[in-house]
Formats: C-alpha cells, sequence, structure tokens
C-alpha cells in the first residue's frame, strides 16, 4: 500500500512517446549471436548498428517515423569496470556506445538500449540491480541514449517493484528525455490484480504485457489472441505516452507469408502498438518493405488520439472485426480471417459495426491505397479476406448525423 501511494509522485511526466514508438530493434532477428569472428555480418557489433541506422536514413524509413535504433541484449562486456560502470564489449563495440549514439544522431536517429533490472541480462551479461539503478541511468544519459528498455530476468516481485519506479525516478534526474520501456507486467503476468495499470502509466512509456514474440505465425496469433481476449483490461491503459507493446514486427524474416505479414502489421497498428521492426533491412523483400512503409498505415498507427482499437466482431465463420478510432472522427476497420482454407466473402454493413445512424463515410483501403467509395451506415458490403490476411479500410466522414461520434463510440459493444 505504501509503495502504491508514492507512485504517483514518480510519474515519468517525460512528455515522450505521445505516439507509439517507431524503429528498428536488434533481438527477434540477430538474438544474442556474439560470435563475429564466424558471422561478422550478424553478430551484434557496432557495426551493425551501423550499417541499420544507414538503412534507416537512406531507404525511406526515417522520413515515415522510424527514427528509434535500438540494441539488445548481449552488448555489453561480462563484467562491470573498476568504477562499477557497464561497459559495452570492447572487440564488439570498440568505438564505445557514445559513439554509436553520435552517428546514430547525425543521420537524425535516436538509440536506444537495454538493461535488465535483476543479477543477469536474460542473455546472462551484467544487470542492473538496485544499487545501480541511479548510475546505470547517469551512464545511459551520458552517452547520448534516447530509450531505454528494462527487462526483468533474475530478479524477484519484490525487487521489480522498487527498481522500475526507481528507473523512472533516475531517468527522470538525469535531465535527458529518455523513452522509458519497461517490462515489468510480463513477469508478473500481464493482469490486474498483480499488474497496476494506472500506476504503470505512471512510470513507463510502454510496457512489455506478454510473451517474446518468436518468428512464426502461431507466435504472432497467440500474442493477439491474448492482447484482444483481456482488451478491457488492456485497452484503457494505453494512450498518448503510455503504450501496451505486443512485441516486434518480423515482417521480412522467415516465418510469415505474405498475408500473415500484411495481418501482423493492420493488427498492431489497430492496437496502437510500437512499430519496432526487427528484420534485417539490408536484404528486406520489396513486399515487406511495400507492408512497413504504408504510409496510411503509419498514419493511423500514429494518430494523435492515441486510442487503442478493440475486437468488436468474432464470427463463427471465423471472421474477426476490429476498431479503432481517430481523429476527426475518422476510424479504421480491419476484417480479418482465421481460415485456412480459401478467400472468404463477409457480408456486413457499418449499422451492424455500431456506426452512428445516418452517416456516410469515404472509404479508403489501407493496403490497396484507392477509394473504395461512399458508404451510408445502412448499406450492407461485402469485402473477400484471404486465408490469415486481412482487408483494411480507413472511413472519413463526409456526413454524419447530430449524434456526436464519441457519443456514438461509448455505446459500441465492449
Amino acid at each position: 500500500l505504501a509503495l502504491a501511494l508514492a507512485l504517483p509522485s514518480v510519474a515519468l511526466e517525460n512528455g515522450l512517446a505521445r505516439t507509439p514508438p517507431m524503429g528498428w530493434m536488434s533481438w527477434e532477428r540477430f538474438r544474442c549471436n556474439v560470435d563475429c569472428q564466424a558471422d561478422p555480418r550478424n553478430c551484434i557489433s557496432e557495426q551493425l548498428f551501423f550499417e541499420m541506422a544507414d538503412r534507416l536514413a537512406e531507404d525511406g524509413w526515417r522520413e515515415l517515423g522510424y527514427e528509434y535504433i535500438n540494441i539488445d541484449d548481449c552488448w555489453s562486456a561480462k563484467q562491470r569496470d573498476a568504477a562499477g560502470q557497464l561497459v559495452p564489449d570492447p572487440k564488439r563495440f570498440p568505438s564505445g556506445i557514445k559513439a554509436l549514439a553520435d552517428y546514430v544522431h547525425a543521420r537524425g536517429l535516436k538509440l536506444g538500449i537495454y538493461g535488465d533490472l535483476g543479477i543477469f541480462t536474460c542473455g546472462g551479461y551484467p544487470g542492473t540491480m538496485l544499487e545501480n539503478v541511479k548510475q546505470d541511468a547517469q551512464t545511459f544519459a551520458a552517452w547520448g541514449v534516447d530509450m531505454l528498455k528494462l527487462d526483468g530476468c533474475y530478479s524477484s516481485a519484490e525487487e521489480q517493484a522498487k527498481g522500475y519506479p526507481e528507473m523512472a525516478r533516475a531517468l527522470n534526474a538525469t535531465g535527458r528525455p529518455i523513452v522509458y520501456s519497461c517490462s515489468w507486467p510480463a513477469y508478473q503476468g500481464g493482469l490486474p490484480p498483480k499488474v497496476n495499470y494506472t500506476i504503470l502509466a505512471e512510470i513507463c512509456n510502454l510496457w512489455r504485457n506478454y510473451d517474446d514474440i518468436q518468428d512464426s505465425w502461431d507466435s504472432v496469433l497467440s500474442i493477439a489472441d491474448w492482447f484482444f481476449t483481456n482488451q478491457d483490461v488492456l485497452q484503457p491503459a494505453a494512450g498518448p505516452g503510455h503504450w501496451n507493446d505486443p512485441d516486434m514486427l518480423i515482417i521480412g524474416n522467415f516465418g510469415l507469408s505474405y498475408e500473415q505479414s500484411r495481418s501482423q502489421m493492420a493488427l498492431w497498428t489497430v492496437m496502437a502498438a510500437p512499430l519496432l521492426m526487427s528484420t534485417d533491412l539490408r536484404t528486406i523483400s520489396p513486399s515487406a518493405k511495400e507492408i512497413l512503409q504504408n504510409r496510411l498505415m503509419i498514419q493511423i498507427n500514429q494518430d494523435p488520439l492515441g486510442i487503442q482499437g478493440r475486437r468488436i466482431v468474432k464470427e463463427k465463420s471465423q471472421i474477426e472485426v476490429f476498431l479503432r478510432p481517430l481523429t476527426r472522427a475518422a476510424s479504421a476497420l480491419v476484417f480479418f480471417s482465421r481460415r485456412t482454407d480459401m478467400p472468404f466473402r463477409y457480408t456486413t454493413s457499418l449499422a451492424k459495426l455500431h456506426f452512428p445512424e445516418d452517416a456516410v463515410y469515404e472509404v479508403q483501403d489501407v493496403y490497396v491505397g484507392k477509394i473504395v467509395g461512399a458508404l451510408r451506415t445502412a448499406d450492407n458490403f461485402s469485402v473477400v479476406i484471404n486465408p490469415s490476411g486481412v482487408v483494411m479500410w480507413y472511413l472519413c466522414p463526409m456526413e454524419l448525423p447530430l449524434q456526436p461520434w464519441h457519443v456514438a463510440r461509448q455505446q459500441a459493444p465492449g
């Protein structure tokens, strides 16, 4: 109770992550590959991050909002230095993290780094124990770090309850704006009563709620299922400055088909999720790049209202419909097929999806990029959805009824 009463005063109050962070992260694609002798191109080294920063800056990513280059686990030496400070591995990061941050900043990008609130990181490198929190925050700030992901391996629930708020205080005290990503809820099962999302939103800018993503469709589905099954708890917790994080985008790797890649992007966007890619940007296919660089998709993800979308329909036919309210009374609709047989023709109306009566919307297909036409709330329409695929629409009101959309939205089903 004392902890809960004390927490509101440690609110991050850093004004950061007003929209979900976007960028690139090393973990899912490159893991803890530290064998730079056998695999110099793909090991966790400064060279990998220099090259990914070049790709973000030169291949159109930065202009779309992908601005963070995030180092994950396995970057540090196996021991702290004589002064007790974290230091990068001298062979794999010979220039040091400050030089890497300068390189990233010179390209109009930002650098993220990884720590762990425990004896060790998940990969067995030095962790940030409670007595190290202030020192490590100051080290990261001195290096010019712009985001910290703080994991929770090798720590107890009590240490996490003290350490995560303490790191928020310590980051604030550095005076450097550092986006704070917490893994705290993921280590506590992700749900109340163990997780208090009201308190969490006052401590962290984003947080991992659930399991690590793997390079498979099963993994994407299991994460989406957990988030939408628990949307009544999770959806109200998200908003400008504090986001649920279902983990990285694996589009461009090995485990997803083209349709499944489009589905992950659409579902993460409707969830108002951070868009942190974990793929090899040096060799990414044109089709994967096209999905990740879809301008309208990114505009929807980055909508300043910051309302997380919800699943509003779950049909026996294995079709699901998701809705995300957006600024200017617009909205995003995702029609998602879990079927594995053939394309499915799904027929419904905006009235059945609880849109306001007597309204007219201009409908734009997010992936096709074209205006579908004008649609009245009462009109029936059909979409053809490929197996494990999506159809995603952006709806902009042309005529609205007298009843404000925000009132209608409150009346939408849970």
